[in-house]
């Protein structure tokens, strides 16, 4: 079971989750209550640990800056939070190693997730970043084949429960660890990996095994 935890704003909160076993933390560089400079993620970045995947989150932002934040604060990988075209985020995918596309649960869109050019695929609530759950059943409208990320109102007393009725890939947390907006409870951290570790379908197979080899250049 892969676990992001995002909305990381500090050192402390990103080396903490990583030591609980994350394996990825996302850093918000969309308008946010939890937006990061790139120049504070990179200094962050080049102390985690290479089998950690270091996520920069966008929304409707121009490829090409995308691409260039991306690279100036040392994340890996981009989540495309908002209404990218199928041709963006392609465009976007050829110059960046992961791309994660974002779609809220009553896109239209959602259906034709499998033409974006990346089989990671992450599905929130209608409001990204509200805390909010939504009907996890809106997940089933993911094309067969993408790595299906679970996002959304997801909190350490409902992941376990999010992970049996939606079988994801992946689960994926911001608010629903937080003491306040950017600042992560470390307890909440703590008991939401431990809970989707305990309530994945499979065993956790742990960086070796994963998938992708995030720290492969």
């Amino acid at each position: 079971m892969f676990v992001k935890i995002c909305g990381i704003t500090n050192e402390d909160d990103a080396l903490f989750a990583v030591a609980m076993g994350a394996d990825a933390v996302g850093f918000v560089f969309a308008p946010s209550t939890r937006q990061v400079a790139p120049q504070l993620v990179y200094d962050i970045t080049r102390r985690l640990p290479p089998e950690v995947l270091t996520v920069g989150v966008f929304r409707d932002e121009h490829p090409s800056r995308v691409i260039e934040i991306a690279n100036r604060s040392g994340v890996r990988a981009v989540q495309l939070h908002g209404r990218e075209t199928p041709e963006q985020t392609i465009e976007i995918a050829h110059n960046v190693r992961y791309v994660i596309k974002a779609f809220a649960s009553n896109s239209p869109h959602l259906q034709r997730a499998d033409q974006y050019g990346t089989d990671l695929v992450l599905v929130d609530a209608p409001s990204p970043g509200s805390g909010k759950v939504f009907d996890w059943d809106l997940a089933g409208e993911v094309p067969g084949g993408l790595r299906l990320i679970l996002a959304g109102g997801l909190d350490p007393d409902n992941v376990a429960d999010a992970i049996e009725v939606v079988e994801p890939w992946g689960v994926d947390v911001s608010s629903g660890v937080e003491a306040a907006p950017g600042l992560k409870d470390p307890t909440k951290v703590r008991r939401f990996i431990a809970n989707a570790r305990a309530a994945a379908p499979t065993p956790y197979l742990g960086p070796d095994e994963l998938p992708y080899d995030w720290a492969d250049e």
